[in-house]
């Protein structure tokens, strides 16, 4: 098990409010949490833009969430929207449609629009791994690494399939071969979950219980 210590995992964390009923009042509690526990960023819905965060909080949102059945163009849009109103990270939804079908070109395709359309922002690329095959993860991956994305995140946290696995992980990690940071987000509720991924080559953690897991590490 990773010997990182509390603060060095709260350095990883992207601390998490996406539910669709969140307020701007508790987003702007987030912010404090997250500052107050020396989290990496918070990140957050679109619509809560723009949001300000002290300078060494990053700002992250979400895009084509939770479904990725969206439009490329739409996508594209939403995250040129989002780097204008300030933020440093996009996190989009792929379509799952093209994964499930081994179609990943268009995977690469909508994947390069949306990166095109925000050149500025860290792109993390959500392929949503526990609906997919364990080749469908790598074709995924392989896609994201094409089209100029920074990162590859297991899940949205809202697909019935389930959400982050240690074995998905390793798996992304191992596609990407450090060229790549892998989140690993998705039913992480306690210290030894979030330690087992940061095992098997999570680079990000996405947290909502971000408090409890940090005080389970002591």
């Amino acid at each position: 098990m990773t010997s990182k210590t509390r603060a060095e995992v709260a350095r990883m964390i992207d601390h998490t409010l996406l539910k669709p009923e969140a307020t701007a009042e508790q987003v702007v509690r987030l912010v404090g949490e997250a500052t107050a526990l020396g989290c990496f960023s918070v990140c957050v819905s679109p619509s809560m833009l723009p949001l300000e965060t002290p300078e060494q909080l990053k700002l992250a949102v979400v895009c084509g969430f939770p479904s990725g059945a969206h439009a490329a163009e739409v996508k594209a849009a939403e995250a040129g929207q989002a780097q204008q109103a300030g933020v440093d990270e996009v996190d989009m939804v792929i379509n799952l449609a093209y994964a499930v079908t081994n179609r990943f070109d268009q995977t690469e395709s909508e994947i390069r629009a949306v990166r095109e359309a925000a050149p500025n922002v860290l792109l993390k690329v959500i392929i949503e791994s526990a609906a997919l095959t364990d080749e469908q993860i790598v074709g995924a991956c392989q896609a994201a690494e094409r089209a100029g994305a920074d990162y590859v995140k297991t899940s949205t946290g809202f697909h019935p399939a389930g959400g982050a696995s240690v074995h998905a992980v390793e798996l992304m990690a191992k596609t990407v071969g450090g060229r790549l940071g892998v989140k690993a987000s998705g039913g992480i509720r306690d210290a030894q979950t979030a330690l087992a991924m940061i095992d098997a080559g999570a680079t990000r953690l996405g947290l909502s219980s971000s408090a409890a897991i940090l005080d389970g590490l002591g």
